[in-house]
Formats: C-alpha cells, structure tokens, sequence
C-alpha cells in the first residue's frame, strides 16, 4: 500500500481489527520512510448483476435511497431504514457468492419493508414488481390481509396458551397458598381443641372434688349435731 504522505511504496501493517460484524478489516500501517501512520480499510466485494447483464459493487447506500423514497410521508425514521439496509446486505452476503442477480437483492429488500410499512411496501413492490394494472394491485392488498389474519389468528391462539398457562399458575399458587395456611392453622386448631378437652376434664374434675367436699361436709356437720345415719345391716 502506498504511503498517502509521502507517496512511498511500500507499507507495513501494525495493526488490524474487525468491523462492521467481520465484514471490514480495519488496517493500521507505518511508512517505513517518512515514519508516519494511516488506516487502511479491505473488504470483501459483492457484485450485483443487473437484468441488462452489467456488473456493479453492492451498494447499502443505493438501498437506503429506494427505500426512503418508498417510505416518503410515512412514519418511518431514518434509524429504521438504515436497520433494513443492514439487514438486506446480511441477507445477501450470507448466500455466500462473489455475484448476486439484482432480483434476489430485491426480494430481499421486500420482506423486511413489509414488516416495517405496508404502504411502503406496496409502492415499493409496484416498481419492483413492474405493476401495471388495478388488478396487481388488488392482488397484492389481498395477499397483505390474508397473511394479517393468518398472524392475528397465530398471535390470538399464543396470547390464549399463554393466558391459560398464566391462569393455571395462579390457580397452582393459590391452591398451594390455602393448603399452607390449612396446614399452618391445623396445629393451632389441634392445639386449641387439646386445651378445651383439658380445661373440660379439669372443670369436671374439680365439680367432682367440690361435690365430694360438700358430702363430706354436711356429714360432719350431722354427726356433731347428733343425727344418726341410716341403719346399716339392721343395727340401731
């Protein structure tokens, strides 16, 4: 590589990092005559062919600009379409060919600008698809409602599983939480049932002994006042 100061020509690289995911080589090199340093930049080169048959570089640039347009007036931002130019670029290089027709860089342009704008979309597929009567158009709004309601149907069979799994947790929470708390009042329950069983035999033992007293008493009582008890065995 020649030096872009001094013009000498030759150069050595002292340092090389990736970018861009891989697809650039960043390159620092030193001049070994003027001693000074600059970056170089290698990547690898895609060609797009076009229907007339000519070669040209892939070109990011070139699809953010159609799509921009295609996107003019709708709610779309410019981080949005730069996104979708990465995308394309990915989509395309990962086929791994030096040369790719220009179709296939078109229907891969396609699929990410449905899923952004539809309207964008449309205008989009009408140049690109060479749209030219009514009916292509009708066509192509019928095949956009279709695959809607085909994924509002998915979306709503998804939302029900996960709503009918999220309702069964729950209901396996609570169940689980009034289980506990049976359990945890089950000792106090047994604990307080024990205790009124004790209280009732001591209530019941203690009128016993009270009774029993009272007997013993009056008994007393009637032997110093000097009245006899029942005869017992005949005896006076």
């Amino acid at each position: 590589m020649r030096c872009p100061y001094c013009r000498y020509a030759d150069s050595r690289v002292v340092d090389s990092r990736e970018a861009d995911d891989g697809q650039l080589i960043r390159r620092r090199r030193s001049c070994p005559e003027c001693g000074k340093r600059f970056t170089t930049v290698e990547e690898a080169v895609l060609a797009v062919v076009k229907r007339s048959g000519v070669t040209e570089p892939f070109s990011r640039a070139k699809i953010v600009g159609g799509v921009r347009k295609a996107c003019q007036g709708r709610p779309v931002d410019e981080d949005s379409i730069a996104l979708l130019a990465q995308r394309v670029e990915e989509t395309v290089r990962a086929k791994g060919a030096a040369e790719v027709p220009s179709h296939e860089v078109g229907l891969a342009i396609l699929g990410p600008l449905r899923e952004l704008d539809q309207v964008a979309y449309l205008r989009f597929a009408s140049v690109y698809k060479s749209f030219d009567s009514l009916d292509e158009f009708e066509k192509e709004i019928a095949a956009l409602r279709e695959a809607a309601i085909a994924k509002n149907g998915v979306d709503g069979r998804e939302a029900a599983r996960t709503q009918k799994g999220v309702d069964g947790r729950e209901a396996a929470r609570a169940q689980k939480g009034v289980d506990g708390r049976e359990a945890a009042r089950a000792p106090g329950k047994a604990a307080r049932v024990q205790e009124r069983g004790v209280q009732g035999r001591e209530g019941t033992d203690g009128r016993e002994a009270t009774v029993a007293r009272e007997g013993v008493a009056r008994h007393v009582v009637a032997t110093r006042s000097g009245v006899r008890g029942p005869k017992i065995g005949g005896q006076p």
